[in-house]
């Protein structure tokens, strides 16, 4: 295997302990650090090149998300890492009890192309603040990103206890021959099966970060201008390649009439009147990618938008009007700056519609009657929740990120990051002397043995008295 001996020398880094002591992951992170801000104008030109990201959107997402997550971590990392101790029974009351958080060893993280640069460090962050060996696998398709990390991260980080892999489809494949003690991937639910089966020949632990598509339900009693805008700038940031993204509407007949010029004011607030000339909106990755959504523009009717560049890879932010569930756009998570409307005669209709497919990695609800956020919230599952705004629920280190069912399994950001890559090890030290009190649990048995043993032992219900 080419890359048996890349996995090898860095188990062996692993095994030394050298990425255990606190010092170690501090500096690591620091260099991190270094690399955001001394990498930063080209971090925004290998995005630009990529995908045509606007610099606004690349700093934000790219750049200063990372360092908020690098800076909580930094921040709390000694108290993360302590033992946490934990409540003993009446026999072990002169014994430690606690959990050890351990790193699990090697890991490796499978990075998408959508946000190149924040979708492989943020899991960085906590595999490194957790004491874990990690190799790095960058998308290939956003390629000037995926050259810089490939240059540039090594002159960063330890190149014994971290590496970059640059790989396609067949390199990939092999490279998950090997045996990695934790895979954290960010993708489709399809590749996200075949990780998983890769991962399963190892009996390796895995995070997948898929995707979906996201309702996002309007009810008749809001500021549709807010919505507007915030809807909108949800859905087409990016250029729409966000896997959080509003995916479709759900809303009245009535609503879908006032929210459309609404949609039409916001779009040309943001991208002026021909968005194709706005510096604030991107591209899409690839071709392959572009014909995708391109084919996604029979759905319904187009009420906004609409035009396409095949040689620039430009598609119009475009609204689809009476979109029906059996219509293409329905089909597929978008992934592309269109929004597609369905009608729905109100909210439990909505909240029907939305049970009715695969969980999604967010849903979104927008309504002036906080009793109908709940509502939603209450009756759906999803991977997260925002009301009354798209997107945003993403950018607090606080909460966790992650999927449910077809979304994904497992959840990152913040401490949430150091979780994931911590492996939390029960241990109990107990005291060498004072034999008589495990005298009880030694054979030859009696029941009054068993009496003193349960007594001991036992877990009350609290609230509730025994009678002597």
């Amino acid at each position: 295997n080419p890359y048996a001996g890349l996995v090898n020398h860095l188990r062996a880094a692993w095994l030394s302990g050298k990425t255990r002591p606190m010092e170690y992951r501090m500096a690591q992170l620091e260099a991190l650090g270094r690399f955001l801000d001394e990498k930063k104008q080209d971090i925004l030109e290998a995005t630009a090149l990529d995908m045509g990201k606007p610099s606004f959107e690349a700093y934000f997402t790219e750049i200063l998300l990372c360092k908020n997550e690098l800076n909580d971590t930094l921040n709390n990392l000694s108290h993360w890492m302590k033992d946490e101790h934990v409540d003993k029974n009446l026999v072990m009351q002169l014994d430690s009890a606690f959990i050890r958080k351990d790193p699990y060893g090697v890991v490796l993280i499978i990075a998408p192309w959508n946000y190149p640069i924040h979708l492989f460090l943020v899991p960085l962050i906590g595999a490194i603040a957790a004491g874990n060996c990690v190799v790095v696998k960058p998308s290939e398709i956003a390629k000037n990103t995926e050259r810089l990390v490939a240059e540039m991260l090594s002159c960063y980080l330890d190149n014994d206890c971290f590496a970059v892999v640059t790989a396609g489809v067949q390199e990939t494949t092999r490279l998950l021959e090997n045996k990695f003690d934790y895979i954290f991937f960010t993708g489709t639910p399809s590749v996200g099966r075949i990780i998983m089966t890769a991962a399963a020949k190892h009996l390796t632990p895995v995070t997948l970060e898929l995707g979906g598509k996201n309702p996002c339900y309007v009810s008749d009693t809001c500021e549709v201008q807010n919505v507007a805008r915030r809807v909108a700038w949800g859905r087409f940031f990016n250029a729409g390649q966000t896997c959080v993204a509003p995916d479709y509407v759900l809303c009245s007949v009535e609503m879908q009439e006032k929210l459309m010029p609404a949609l039409r004011e916001a779009i040309t607030e943001f991208f002026g009147s021909n968005p194709r000339e706005s510096p604030d909106f991107g591209r899409i990755v690839g071709d392959k990618q572009f014909r995708r959504i391109r084919a996604l523009l029979c759905s319904g009717r187009v009420a906004i938008g609409g035009q396409t560049d095949e040689k620039e890879r430009y598609v119009a932010p475009t609204v689809l009007a009476d979109v029906l569930p059996s219509d293409p756009a329905m089909q597929e998570e978008i992934f592309g700056p269109i929004l597609p409307i369905v009608v729905v005669a109100n909210m439990d209709e909505a909240i029907d519609f939305i049970n009715a497919r695969p969980r999604p990695l967010a849903i979104y609800a927008f309504s002036c009657d906080s009793k109908v956020v709940n509502q939603v919230l209450e009756r759906t599952s999803s991977g997260g929740f925002c009301g009354n705004d798209t997107l945003m629920h993403t950018a607090l280190t606080s909460l966790p990120f992650g999927g449910i069912g077809n979304s994904g399994l497992g959840k990152y950001h913040g401490k949430f990051t150091f979780d994931t890559f911590t492996h939390r090890r029960g241990c109990l030290h107990r005291n060498m002397g004072l034999e008589a009190l495990n005298a009880l649990r030694y054979p030859p048995y009696s029941q009054q043995k068993l009496g003193l043993l349960s007594a001991t032992f036992e877990v009350k219900r609290k609230g509730m008295c025994t009678l002597l």
